[in-house]
């Protein structure tokens, strides 16, 4: 028998297994303040909450297509917590998106009280899900969506079909109650705004102009957010990770928002004073671009 230290070791028996050492994490964890971030992220930080700004501004959207791939590509944040971070820049970008419409008298709120119960329960759903499984087989239907969609706008941009650009149609609830709840789950699942969800459905489902989707887009998005990004935060450090909380979000969003309103009222602005060719061309791109993200066929390191 061999002694070793407080174990006893009989000969022919394996020696005693040292326990493997937890694997270090890859992601980075989040600076304390601010003022404690280094430069060149805190750099990054306001310029993608200005690209988002604009972007939802322009198009109806939360700027979360581009927010979570810098913060998680990038800045090397776990996804969790970019999505949690991502939701709350969508508020503010959605709320001064929707003052602008609204002078603009093309938000329509009729669709949009129709949208908000669906929209709130869905995203509900999402979100606790997001908090349990992977997202990558919704992630790839979404991408085949898309390509659906930027079909049809390419075809109706080809061949000038502006009839449903000219005509409002009325409220549905039927209608309203698809659209609010395939986008608002898409929105509690995934962090994303729901707008680009939102704007294609609005147009094909409940057969809006596309200046009015993408009014009442904002509006919608700027009430659910608040419901799905309270409910992520307050749930951040039971998801997968765990290894964050809300503080971490909030400070990420603080870095974010302010450039991300002054670029909603600018997006907001561009909307109705672009023809109505270059918001869908604007558009297309952005679909495109969420496509091939969705697909894995484009990456953003």
């Amino acid at each position: 028998m061999i002694v070793d230290g407080s174990h006893e070791v009989r000969q022919g028996d394996a020696p005693p297994c040292r326990q493997p050492d937890a694997p270090s994490r890859r992601r980075k964890e989040s600076s304390p303040t601010l003022a404690a971030m280094p430069l060149p992220e805190l750099i990054a930080l306001l310029i993608t909450g200005l690209v988002a700004g604009v972007l939802g501004g322009l198009l109806g959207i939360g700027g979360s297509v581009i927010m979570i791939p810098v913060l998680t590509l990038f800045l090397d944040r776990t996804y969790h917590l970019a999505q949690a971070t991502a939701m709350i820049v969508n508020i503010f970008v959605a709320v001064p998106a929707v003052i602008r419409h609204h002078r603009a008298s093309a938000v329509r709120w009729d669709v949009t009280w129709r949208l908000l119960p669906f929209g709130i329960a869905a995203i509900v759903l999402g979100v606790l899900l997001s908090n349990r499984l992977e997202s990558e087989q919704l992630e790839l239907f979404f991408g085949f969506f898309l390509i659906y969609v930027i079909f049809m706008n390419v075809r109706r941009l080809l061949h000038g079909r502006r009839s449903s650009e000219d005509h409002a149609q009325p409220a549905v609830w039927w209608r309203s109650g698809v659209v609010g709840s395939i986008t608002g789950f898409a929105a509690g699942l995934l962090g994303i705004g729901g707008g680009i969800i939102t704007v294609p459905l609005l147009q094909r489902i409940a057969l809006l102009p596309l200046r009015q989707c993408i009014a009442t887009s904002s509006a919608l998005m700027c009430l659910t957010a608040v419901v799905g990004a309270s409910l992520k935060n307050a749930t951040l450090p039971a998801t997968s990770d765990g290894a964050h909380t809300t503080v971490d979000a909030m400070l990420l969003s603080s870095g974010l928002i302010p450039c991300a309103i002054i670029g909603s009222f600018v997006g907001a602005h561009l909307t109705h004073a672009l023809p109505i060719f270059w918001v869908r061309i604007v558009f297309i791109v952005l679909l495109v671009i969420a496509c091939l993200r969705f697909l894995g066929l484009l990456s953003f390191s």
